[in-house]
């Protein structure tokens, strides 16, 4: 099993048509070797959270973690995550770079890259001694890696995920015991935008277009919390400074960089003995805003940033899919990733893990149009304000009843809410009752 990690990356990749000027080949032929679910969604709009979700099978509001300041252990100090599960079924259970949020948790893995005793995930990576080098900052409300740059530095010499993706390599390529479960965390196109120069140049400046989903007026038919959550500082300030293209010019030169550290751990697996044996799923935790709705940065219910890559490849004679998947097979149904905690017990023929709320995703690998009667679930920041999203229909959800729907066939980027329209009253009401029940509140740490 190789589970792959890209972190903050939206649909601006080639299979999935996000910005049409973005270079992602390697993206492109893992989709293609495999299943690509098109309407696949994050459990929760922020990397902790939403990797949270995943690592334990529990959607916040069952684990009661809904936002980047909580800590995993303090709310799930029990929970037994993916690779502990695996390990205790007989695989040996590695990883390297950033799998959960800023933490290692080394309890839960058999070896680590870098040394798991240290509890930190990232490898050292080349960064400018002067700092910021582009975006100025504009007060303590500013994320101090919100910046970005071209640096005249070789992969090998910038580190970071060039050394993840080395160290998962290797254990591709040498023999194994036993099976293993083993995950690759790449950081980009995580900000700060900073990646050696050569990812830049096929974004000149002056070519570079504004994102799609981009329009002016988007926000007016908005509910006021919608309005607010829309029109954060951070797009004011990129506009301010006139950092708009450079930004998006940085974002793509990062995801280019994190496709050719993909390519890279995907050369190694074709060329170990593995490479007819192994499942791979690629999957980021969440998406990101470019402008879209005036917002920069993530932590929405919009499709944007709810909407994730998902990627599965199954080789024949896997336990629970033994025909394995069909090569460039595409999947719309609606999928959450909290479900893929249950998908790998299935496909690897283990045990369900008897506590956890995960669903198999197995038999849409099986047949990609299969009915599935779900919809994916996005939390944000507390129980009161999330998202709902079918294969047509999206509806967000926010404290004091505030709503938002919109229908993707006609409208794939939401520019027109529907929830105050009469003729959408049955769609809005049908869709209330997909809300989840029995929720947790937000876990409080004890003093």
């Amino acid at each position: 099993m190789l589970f792959i990690a890209l972190d903050d990356l939206n649909d601006w990749i080639g299979c999935l048509g996000g910005h049409p000027q973005t270079r992602t080949p390697n993206l492109d032929r893992l989709a293609a070797s495999g299943v690509l679910f098109r309407n696949a969604y994050t459990a929760a709009a922020s990397c902790n959270p939403s990797r949270t979700a995943i690592f334990s099978g529990l959607a916040p509001h069952r684990s009661g973690l809904y936002h980047n300041l909580q800590k995993m252990r303090e709310v799930m100090p029990e929970a037994e995550l993916l690779p502990r599960y695996f390990s205790r079924q007989g695989y040996w259970s590695a990883g390297s770079g950033k799998m959960l949020h800023y933490i290692i948790d080394p309890p839960s893995w058999d070896d680590y890259f870098p040394a798991r005793a240290k509890d930190n995930p990232f490898p050292h990576t080349f960064y400018p001694e002067k700092r910021p080098v582009n975006l100025p900052r504009a007060g303590d409300w500013q994320y101090v890696e919100t910046d970005w740059a071209a640096l005249d530095v070789t992969d090998e010499q910038f580190g970071g995920d060039w050394a993840v993706t080395k160290w998962i390599g290797e254990q591709l390529q040498r023999p194994h015991d036993k099976p293993f479960f083993l995950a690759c965390g790449i950081y980009r196109p995580h900000e700060p935008w900073f990646v050696p120069k050569k990812y830049f140049e096929p974004f000149p400046l002056e070519s570079i277009q504004l994102p799609p989903g981009y329009k002016a007026d988007d926000v007016d038919d908005l509910p006021p919390a919608g309005q607010r959550l829309a029109r954060n500082r951070y797009f004011a300030h990129i506009q301010k400074h006139e950092q708009w293209k450079k930004g998006i010019q940085a974002y793509l030169a990062s995801i280019h960089f994190a496709d050719a550290m993909l390519g890279r751990v995907l050369d190694a697996l074709e060329e170990s003995p593995q490479r007819d044996n192994t499942i791979v799923v690629l999957w980021s935790d969440h998406g990101w805003h470019l402008g879209e709705k005036e917002h920069w940065q993530k932590f929405t219910g919009w499709r944007v940033c709810a909407r994730v890559p998902l990627m599965i490849r199954v080789p024949k004679g896997a336990p629970g899919l033994p025909e394995g998947t069909t090569p460039g097979s595409v999947c719309d149904r609606p999928v959450s990733l909290v479900d893929l905690f249950g998908t790998l017990t299935d496909l690897c023929g283990l045990p369900p893990k008897a506590d956890i709320e995960s669903r198999s995703l197995a038999p849409l690998l099986r047949n990609p149009q299969a009915d599935w009667p779900h919809a994916a679930l996005t939390h944000l920041d507390k129980p009161e304000n999330y998202a709902l999203s079918t294969q047509r229909w999206r509806y967000i959800h926010y404290t004091g009843d505030e709503e938002e729907l919109y229908d993707l066939e006609t409208d794939p980027h939401e520019w027109t809410n529907l929830a105050t329209k009469p003729e959408h009253a049955n769609k809005l009401a049908e869709m209330r009752l997909l809300a989840p029940k029995n929720i947790a509140p937000v876990h409080k740490s004890k003093p």
